[in-house]
């Protein structure tokens, strides 16, 4: 199931690929095999391949419905992209617009796109091919970043290029899409940022509420289930490390045992569930159910 109701809100997750190619080893540098193997029940076979020990990662956007507007949340790798991951390196499927597709959606009907943070799986679809050119995919929408997030990015990118600057994010900016931000924005009065620093300098959540129910679309603040016992686990691309663990252990505090339905980017399908506290840490318990 790919779709979740909050009161008058409605959450597709858009899954661009979902593959069994990340080494828990060398993507969680400070673990050792030895420390996966009490989370294995947990994990397999959905989060990770049994006979491997590979860890299933999505790629994906949630698309959020308010009564007023179209909202995207992250745009992932893209087509027609130059990116170091095999997986990633150019693709042409069209695998995230056929899915917007599939939920009802065209491209041009997408109001805002707004992003957790700028990195390459989460911005590749901003801008596609078109005669030659990189242009926004989402014409009339208006590109949501964290004024503090582009700011890092714009000088790292002045020193060294990065290509996802070139082919995703200058292409919108250069069409004047983007509304830069600060980490505290609202919009609809049923959306608003929420600052969860660490993985990148000014990495924001996304919470909806509706009639008092509520859900956050979390990005990367964690990228495995098993960070929710393991909250001192960091990522090779995390930031700042302290910061990320920092920001993690607060957000499983302030989420668990609560009704707050929690949207993951990179937890294997179906990525959505709620928080609880459980043998000393917490517990991510997925919401398969859906509508």
């Amino acid at each position: 199931m790919n779709q979740w109701k909050i009161q008058n809100l409605l959450i597709d997750r858009i899954v661009e690929s979902e593959n069994a190619d990340i080494d828990p080893g060398y993507f969680f540098p400070e673990t050792a095999l030895e420390d996966w193997a009490p989370h294995r029940k947990l994990l397999e076979p959905h989060a990770m391949v049994p006979e491997t020990g590979r860890l299933i990662f999505p790629i994906q956007s949630y698309l959020v419905r308010t009564p007023g507007h179209h909202i995207l949340i992250d745009t992932g790798v893209g087509d027609h992209k130059q990116r170091e991951r095999p997986h990633w390196h150019m693709c042409t499927g069209r695998v995230l617009i056929g899915g917007l597709a599939a939920a009802g959606i065209q491209p041009e009907e997408i109001d805002f796109v707004i992003h957790t943070h700028l990195h390459a799986d989460h911005v590749g679809w901003d801008a596609r091919v078109s005669d030659g050119e990189w242009v926004p995919t989402f014409p009339n929408a208006s590109y949501i970043i964290v004024k503090k997030e582009w700011e890092y990015w714009r000088m790292v990118h002045e020193k060294t290029p990065l290509v996802h600057m070139t082919d995703s994010i200058l292409p919108v900016m250069k069409a004047g899409r983007v509304m830069l931000v600060d980490d505290d924005f609202e919009l609809d009065g049923a959306l608003c940022l929420e600052p969860t620093p660490g993985h990148s300098p000014h990495h924001v959540s996304i919470v909806l509420d509706s009639g008092g129910r509520r859900a956050v679309i979390a990005g990367d603040v964690m990228h495995t289930p098993a960070q929710c016992a393991e909250a001192h686990w960091a990522v090779r691309p995390d930031f700042d490390r302290d910061l990320a663990r920092k920001t993690r252990r607060a957000f499983l505090e302030r989420y668990s045992d609560t009704d707050v339905l929690v949207c993951m980017a990179h937890f294997a399908s179906p990525s959505v569930g709620r928080i609880v506290r459980h043998a000393g840490a917490f517990l991510f318990n997925y919401d398969a159910e859906g509508l």
